[in-house]
């Protein structure tokens, strides 16, 4: 099955990250993989992290792209050089906030001392933290991408529906580019049975996000984010028009797995009756 254009690119491959944690060689070999598969369109980068970015060298990452976590803005120096000995392409920057400094600053620091050319994400903090304000004037003013990490390893990592729309109408409103990391395996918000963590679903983001672009307001965005009826959503995907050019703000998410939100675009009979977008979205 084709991947229609609203869905391309949208998985960045986290398999080294929780909760999959796929050691490195094998993680590479399955992503060299990809391609032939009949997900082939729906993968993006594999996302590795600083800490392993340098142990690619010695697998066969010839022509790989990767974008690269890192842990704090001093970080951001020298990682177009330590990709390039490592033989990858150096796809985007992931950067988190953290040391010394205010989020202005740090993000400051990081629009200075990124690549020419590579999309930059800042991992900004949740919106009741009073530091996301700064962090989201600044990721505009520098023209900076924002990431939102929608989940974790503990509850308390799984923002409130309220809090990602507040994220997706800012990001919206400031025409900032966003990717999401963490928690969005499957398409639907649905409590996890394992855990009774309350994960978020992607395609309630990707709707709530066309939403915004429309000029939703605040409820409908939190309604959108909070709806649990796979019919409902697949029906909303397949009649939204402006599907596919909410991708200019929702970039991508990171998952672990590549399969299972390709399971759910079959379950729910996404892959080919979605709206198209008249171009290529992803920068």
């Amino acid at each position: 099955m084709s991947i229609p254009l609203p869905f391309r690119r949208l998985v960045d491959d986290a398999a080294i990250f929780p909760p999959g944690l796929a050691p490195l060689p094998e993680a590479v070999r399955a992503h060299r993989a990809h391609p032939t598969s009949a997900y082939a369109d729906l993968v993006g980068p594999l996302v590795v992290d600083t800490a392993r970015l340098d142990d690619l060298a010695a697998l066969d990452t010839a022509g790989i792209a990767v974008s690269v976590v890192v842990p704090t803005p001093a970080e951001v120096p020298g990682i177009a050089a330590r990709a390039a000995d490592a033989g990858v392409v150096l796809a985007g920057l992931e950067v988190r906030l953290g040391g010394s400094g205010r989020p202005a600053e740090q993000v400051a620091a990081v629009a200075a001392d990124a690549p020419d050319g590579i999309p930059t994400y800042v991992e900004v903090p949740r919106p009741a933290d009073p530091a996301w304000g700064d962090a989201l004037a600044a990721a505009t003013e520098h023209g900076l991408r924002l990431k939102l990490r929608t989940g974790g390893t503990e509850a308390g990592a799984f923002p409130s529906e309220d809090e990602v729309a507040t994220w997706i109408a800012a990001a919206v409103t400031n025409a900032l580019p966003f990717k999401c990391t963490a928690g969005l395996h499957n398409a639907v918000r649905h409590t996890a049975p394992g855990t009774g963590f309350e994960h978020h679903g992607y395609l309630n983001i990707l709707l709530a996000t066309a939403r915004a672009g429309a000029g939703a307001e605040h409820p409908a965005l939190v309604a959108t984010l909070a709806e649990r009826d796979a019919a409902t959503l697949a029906d909303a995907a397949r009649t939204t028009v402006d599907l596919g050019a909410a991708r200019a703000s929702f970039v991508s998410f990171g998952s672990c797995s590549v399969a299972e939100p390709y399971d759910d675009l079959v379950a729910l009979g996404l892959l080919a009756t979605t709206p198209s977008a008249p171009e290529e979205h992803r920068s």
